[in-house]
Formats: C-alpha cells, structure tokens, sequence
C-alpha cells in the first residue's frame, strides 16, 4: 500500500508537464483587495477591502502543479465602529496604511488547464504559498474615558516624536493559502479570480498587541489578512525538444 502511494505522489508532481510535451509559463496582472482580520475587526467585513493590485508569474512542473510567485501591494484599514462589541465600542480605534507581500509557492490545478484539446479550458486551483510581508500602519483612537491612569486615544494612537500620529513598520512572515478558478480566453489569454487568506505570526499587524495595549487588546484574537481579486494573464508555450538518442550514455543523462 506504501509502495501504491508514494507511486501516486510521484506521477503527480513528477510526470511529464503535457501529454503534447509543452511546457508553459504564465505573467498576470491582478485587481482586487487587501482585508484585515484582528482587534479592530473581530470578523471578515466585505467593507474593509482596500485597493490592491498583484503581480504574478507561473511555471508548470507537472499536468496539476504550478510554481507561483507573486507581488502584492495593497491599502488595509479598519476601524471599531462597525462592531457592536463593548470592548470596540470603548476603544473607538481606527488603522490604516499600506502592505507590500512578496510571495512564491505551488498551485494545484484540478482539471488539465492545457490540454489544448479541450473545447472549453478552465480549472479550480487550490495554492499555499510562503510570503514575507511589510506593513506600515497607524492606529488612532480620540476615546477619552481614562483607563490605568490615561486616556484610552493616548495609549492607542501611535506617536511620533512631534505627538502626530504616524505609521509603524512592521516586517513579518505570512503563509497564504486560497482558492481560485481561472478560464482561457483564447489560445494565450486567461482571466481568472482567486481569493486568500493570510496567517501571519505578529499581533501587531494593527499595533494593538497586549503588551502595547494593556486591557485594550484581546491576545487570543489573532491578525490575519486577505487578498480576493481578478486576473488577467498571458500564457507563453515552449515546445520540449525530445532528448537526443545516445548509444552511451553519462550517468547524468
């Protein structure tokens, strides 16, 4: 049963690319938005979406698995208000700023995308990424009730030497995971969509972690952020040339 596994495993990752030998690549650009899920956003709000735009690339290793890597830049912000949760409604806490992930992973395609053969060509995709990210936010509240001594704005807000509000950097791993669909156009063209979540391993994503918010945070709530978008791609083909026949082979060939 162990040998029939390992088998299976090995002619999905490891099986010639197309039957047609003809390898792919794709470049893409996708339009969509960056979510946040925390403190300041207990739940997935549709509403917090801000603009976001991502880059990709993808290289076929097999008929289902892809290589990926991507760019995203988007804008993040949430804010208490939209929740009727006491703590939220005590905090009054806005965040705001902007995020940049550089991301490279595999994606799995459940039907054979370019089996040029087929009529109608599309596929569901599942991918999981690993991705470095970097977030600059800032995090303000003008709630005046005072708790262990200040205002509940003061400890909130994130200061600058000059008292002003300003952004904080924050440099982290994420590991993206989702889901996706895409359809062929025509012989090149491809439109797709896909959405994801990211787990991230900092609960400062918002600057509201305990230890910064003593009282004003939840440490067991913690950050994750997201990207649903379309995209556009162009495929490019390259026809594998057969091996040529050698009656002695190197052991490298």
């Amino acid at each position: 049963m162990a040998l029939l596994t390992f088998s299976w495993v090995g002619s999905v990752f490891f099986m010639p690319a197309k039957a047609q030998n003809i390898g792919t690549s794709e470049l893409g650009l996708g339009l969509g938005g960056v979510n946040y899920k925390g403190e300041i956003s207990p739940k997935y709000r549709f509403g917090n979406n801000g603009p976001a735009a991502m880059v990709f690339y993808r290289r076929d290793i097999s008929n289902p698995v892809t290589l990926r890597a991507s760019l995203l830049v988007g804008a993040t912000g949430a804010s208490d208000n939209y929740f009727k949760i006491p703590l939220n409604q005590l905090r009054q806490a806005r965040m705001s700023g902007s995020l940049v992930e550089l991301a490279g992973g595999l994606e799995y395609n459940f039907l054979d995308y370019y089996d040029l053969r087929r009529q109608q060509r599309w596929t569901p995709y599942f991918f999981v990424n690993l991705a470095g990210f970097l977030s600059s936010t800032k995090t303000e509240s003008d709630a005046q009730a005072v708790v262990g001594g200040s205002t509940i704005g003061s400890q909130i807000t994130t200061t600058g030497q000059g008292g002003e509000a300003e952004k904080r950097n924050i440099l982290s791993i994420s590991i993206p995971a989702g889901v996706g669909v895409k359809f062929a156009l025509s012989y090149h063209w491809n439109i797709g969509a896909e959405i994801g979540a990211r787990k991230i391993f900092t609960d400062l994503y918002d600057n509201l972690g305990e230890e910064q918010s003593r009282g004003l945070a939840n440490p067991h709530n913690s950050d994750w952020y997201f990207y649903n978008g379309i995209a556009l791609s162009y495929t490019f083909y390259k026809i594998r040339c057969p091996k040529v026949y050698r009656s002695n082979p190197t052991p490298l060939e």
